[in-house]
């Protein structure tokens, strides 16, 4: 898997699709999260941005191959391997934004509630935000890994799909990544950190459902 793994990442590198959905979170950052914010509520918008970016790094990834370079790495390491690799490098680019995400805020947000008087602790803050990072990264990418091939082959079905999942996910009421970032954005207003444990392990499980389900179904369509 490790050569895979190495392969997909240059392979993601190259080509440079990776950076409009880089650059707009970055610019997202910039505009959306104020020096001086409270911290709580600059974790939850930065880990909330990170859901639909998920979903793109995964499209990029899953359909970055020319045909006969794929059925090259099916040929050699099984189809179903050879997906997961990309799923896997898609997953595993959001989570390095995720952290220079986490990293930014924890340098430039007032480390206070929203009314800036009550104190809020750095380290668990800095936790709390990572793991609601972690959690839209893990939902986007399986969005990702669902809305694309061989699921969805279609290109206007798979953007359609994955913008409109990445929407409803993060606005649904019922949603692991609605339920984190809630989480901080409340947190913020009490001056409060609880680390969503139960979002982060319902989305590792969906994750690892999803992206199962796709390699599965790569596996017999080659």
């Amino acid at each position: 898997m490790i050569p895979l793994l190495h392969y997909q990442s240059a392979l993601l590198l190259r080509s440079h699709r990776w950076l409009p959905p880089v650059l707009l979170y970055v610019i997202f950052l910039a505009v959306g999260v104020q020096t001086g914010g409270p911290v709580l509520d600059s974790y939850g918008l930065a880990a909330g941005g990170l859901l639909p970016v998920s979903v793109w790094l995964c499209r990029i990834c899953v359909t970055n191959e020319p045909p006969a370079a794929r059925a090259c790495a099916a040929a050699a390491a099984g189809p179903g391997r050879a997906h997961l690799a990309a799923v896997l490098t898609a997953a595993l680019s959001a989570t390095l934004l995720a952290l220079a995400a986490s990293g930014y805020v924890a340098l430039v947000a007032d480390p206070h509630a929203s009314d800036h008087r009550t104190a809020v602790p750095v380290v668990a803050a800095f936790g709390a935000g990572l793991s609601a990072a972690l959690v839209c990264v893990l939902l986007g990418t399986a969005v990702g890994a669902l809305c694309n091939q061989p699921v969805l082959r279609s290109t206007g079905w798979s953007v359609l799909s994955g913008l409109l999942a990445a929407l409803l996910l993060l606005i649904a009421s019922g949603s692991p990544a609605n339920a984190a970032v809630s989480g901080l954005v409340t947190g913020s207003a009490h001056g409060t950190v609880t680390l969503p444990w139960l979002p982060l392990l319902a989305t590792a499980l969906i994750a690892s459902a999803a992206t199962a389900l796709a390699c599965r179904l790569s596996s017999r369509r080659n």
